[in-house]
């Protein structure tokens, strides 16, 4: 379901734009349709206020919680049934963070990430990754947001800008505590300056090599890492807010002292935070964890050069689920993996 079919239903109710924003705002914070000073039935129409209990029923089952997987850092990685019974996955983070799904599957074929594994499945519609974090409300206060679990968001782009204008609006986030995680696609660079909403820009770099990246990622967009971090700097520029670099490190692959020299090179002077996170070792893939006494050389080596880098950890270690492996082993009883989410 996307947001604007739900807009739809309520003007055929009578809903004027204050009566759909006030259905839209008390949903988002995960509030009752009852909260607020005003009765109901002497602010909405009446034949929505009949239809109500049945339009907050549906909302309810747009994103019900099908099991929860607790970790020790405060995180939760949480398995979650759909409308039509298809599994996403969504975590919540350490310090009132979610992570939500933006589609079942990925097309980008990431080689490291077990969601690229199944390819893309279907979409998720705006109404759904809001329904995500409507859930996530439901188990614990969420300022923040990341569009960082299953799936592409530029792939999917309309549903991910509808839902972040309305998260960002009515669902009472901060615009900058809404980030958009994406690979890198033309499109991104031409539509989050157009939005009403503008989110924070997470890019995910893992290179400086573009033969490499396209190993790496070989169905992402042929943006050279150079192009993606022009495009990322004028985002920065015109949102005066920093452009979040993602780099996996995998041991042997893209941990060398000529990547480092890259990362030099192309972030020197640029509006960013490159956010290095060690990867977690997946007996089914072939790529390894460095240790992290190396990564943690690597970011100190890196702050030495002037590049502004964060070392991650990726939440949940410990409760055996990642980005499209809760999933998995749900599809697949009995399958044991280990964590691999980068979040």
């Amino acid at each position: 379901m996307r947001i604007e079919q739900l807009r739809e239903r309520l003007r055929a109710l009578g809903a004027n734009p204050r009566h759909q924003q006030r259905v839209l705002r008390l949903w988002s914070q995960a509030l009752p349709q009852t909260s607020g000073r005003r009765q109901v039935e002497h602010f909405l129409p009446a034949a929505l206020v009949a239809e109500l209990p049945a339009i907050a029923q549906e909302l309810a089952a747009l994103a019900t919680l099908e099991s929860q997987h607790p970790g020790e850092d405060g995180s939760a990685r949480l398995l979650v049934k759909l409308a039509d019974g298809q599994l996403a996955e969504t975590v919540l983070l350490p310090r009132d963070g979610v992570c939500v799904s933006t589609q079942i599957g990925c097309a980008v074929g990431c080689v490291f990430c077990m969601t690229g594994t199944t390819g893309l499945i279907r979409q998720v519609g705006s109404a759904e990754i809001v329904a995500q974090v409507v859930l996530a409300r439901s188990l614990r206060p969420v300022k923040k947001v990341v569009f960082m679990g299953m799936g592409e968001p530029a792939h999917n782009l309309d549903n991910v800008m509808e839902a972040i204008d309305l998260l960002g609006t009515a669902g009472n986030i901060g615009h900058k505590n809404l980030v958009f995680s994406t690979v890198g696609d033309p499109r991104v660079f031409e539509a989050l300056p157009q939005g009403r909403v503008k989110p924070a820009l997470a890019l995910s770099l893992h290179t400086t090599r573009a033969d490499l990246r396209a190993q790496l990622l070989p169905r992402a967009p042929r943006m050279t890492p150079e192009a993606l971090v022009d495009a990322g700097e004028a985002y920065a520029r015109a949102t005066d807010y920093p452009i979040q670099y993602q780099w996996t490190l995998l041991d042997g692959i893209n941990d060398s002292d000529d990547e480092l020299d890259g990362i030099v090179r192309l972030l020197t002077g640029k509006y960013a935070i490159l956010n290095l996170i060690p990867y977690n070792t997946v007996p089914e893939l072939p790529y390894r964890r460095p240790s992290w006494e190396k990564a943690a050389a690597i970011a100190r080596r890196l702050h030495q050069r002037g590049i502004l880098t964060k070392l991650r950890q990726s939440a949940g270690q410990d409760v055996d689920g990642g980005c499209g492996q809760l999933r998995a082993r749900a599809e697949k009883p009995g399958r044991k993996v280990i964590a691999l989410g980068v979040v």
